[in-house]
């Protein structure tokens, strides 16, 4: 980017401290950054660093190029009424992090003819490990896409969807998908236990089996079927476990588990976005 975009983020809750942590251990200058709350002294500690920290969500916006909006998705359309001039006045960037809240909703909300981006980031953002699934509406330009990665990626991966019901799907995978995963952790170790191993060893074992197989899977240029197949020895000892799992219907219980969360977050979305 030739020039540092000055970006504000209304609202501090964790995603938002998330990126902005990751954007200041990327050397984003300081005095770039805004971030507001209703309660100034929450600030304190980001403050002192050299942000800008306000309760003055107005006075935030008419300083940014872009504005990340981080509240809940409940008080986005208040929001959107209650700063509705100042955002006109600037026409800044708006990435939202909030779920269910469509792009349309938000151009309504904030006056109209403004380049929106939704985003859905998952939590391990948290420890700049995660995944963000992006969608731009029509006024994004590709510098602002640009902007758009450059924010996300302090945080981990990003990529983009052309439709924005694809954010649902998004959702389902991976913004969502973290649970799933700790679901089959406790699963895994309970397991342990119940074979013999004290609760501390199935856990840790557990852990770091989860950790190898995701390194070895996004580092590998072998598919995860690929992989498999290569530990799974014919009448081997994972083949037993594998062919139970199959047994069992895993895969469509997976499939029919994202579905579910996939219909809700379209649900949710209507609900948000027709609010009177």
């Amino acid at each position: 980017m030739n020039k540092t975009p000055t970006i504000a983020f209304i609202g501090v809750g964790n995603m938002a401290r998330a990126i902005l942590e990751g954007l200041l251990a990327d050397g984003y200058p300081a005095d770039r950054l805004w971030v507001t709350a209703r309660h100034v002294d929450k600030l304190a500690d980001l403050a002192a660093r050299g942000l800008h920290a306000s309760a003055d969500n107005d006075a935030a916006i008419r300083a940014a190029d872009i504005v990340v909006l981080a509240v809940k998705p409940q008080g986005m359309q208040a929001l959107g009424e209650a700063h509705r001039d100042a955002v006109q006045a600037r026409k800044p960037l708006l990435i939202s992090v909030a779920a269910g809240i469509s792009a349309a909703a938000l151009e309504q909300w904030f006056g109209g003819e403004l380049a929106v981006v939704r985003c859905m980031p998952n939590t391990p953002s948290l420890v700049q490990c995660g995944a963000s699934g992006l969608y731009a509406n029509a006024r994004v330009s590709d510098a602002q896409r640009a902007q758009t990665e450059a924010i996300l990626a302090a945080v981990g991966m990003t990529l983009w969807v052309e439709q924005e019901a694809q954010i649902d799907a998004v959702t389902a995978v991976s913004g969502s998908g973290p649970a799933y995963y700790f679901l089959f952790m406790e699963a895994m170790a309970r397991a342990g236990e119940a074979l013999g191993l004290d609760a501390d060893t199935a856990l840790k074992l557990t852990l770091q089996t989860a950790l190898g197989a995701a390194r070895m899977a996004s580092e590998s240029e072998l598919t995860p079927a690929q992989l498999r197949a290569q530990v799974t020895s014919p009448k081997g000892t994972t083949e037993q476990a594998i062919l139970s799992f199959q047994q069992q219907g895993l895969e469509a219980t997976v499939l029919q588990a994202m579905q579910a969360c996939k219909a809700r977050a379209q649900a949710l979305s209507d609900e948000l976005c027709n609010q009177d």
